[in-house]
């Protein structure tokens, strides 16, 4: 297994981009949940970069999908193979912006 890890960096215009790598599961998802909650600066915007999750399973998912839901969230792209899957099995996909970079849209 790929121990997960999961950094942040703020990025100019209120963004702040989260980055994971590895692999995800019930018991490292927390990671990701405690770094998008602990950090007591505000962002307008939260990117999460999966680019490096070389896994994440269905707590995984349900941990973007909540963030997603209390905050303005896009994953920094292009999803992994085996996340874009799971994503678009579950119809979960269109609910997220993808974007290839950091900036916000004009």
């Amino acid at each position: 297994m790929k121990t997960p890890q999961v950094t942040v960096r703020a990025e100019p215009d209120g963004v702040r981009v989260v980055v994971c790598s590895g692999e995800f599961d019930l018991d490292t998802t927390g990671l990701l949940q405690e770094a998008c909650d602990t950090k007591p600066v505000p962002a307008d915007l939260l990117i999460i970069d999966v680019r490096q999750v070389a896994f994440g399973d269905s707590s995984f998912l349900n941990t973007l999908i909540r963030l997603r839901n209390t905050r303005p969230l896009a994953l920094q792209g292009p999803l992994p193979s085996q996340l874009h899957r799971m994503m678009e099995m579950t119809g979960a996909l269109p609910l997220f912006d993808i974007r290839d970079t950091t900036e916000q849209s004009a």
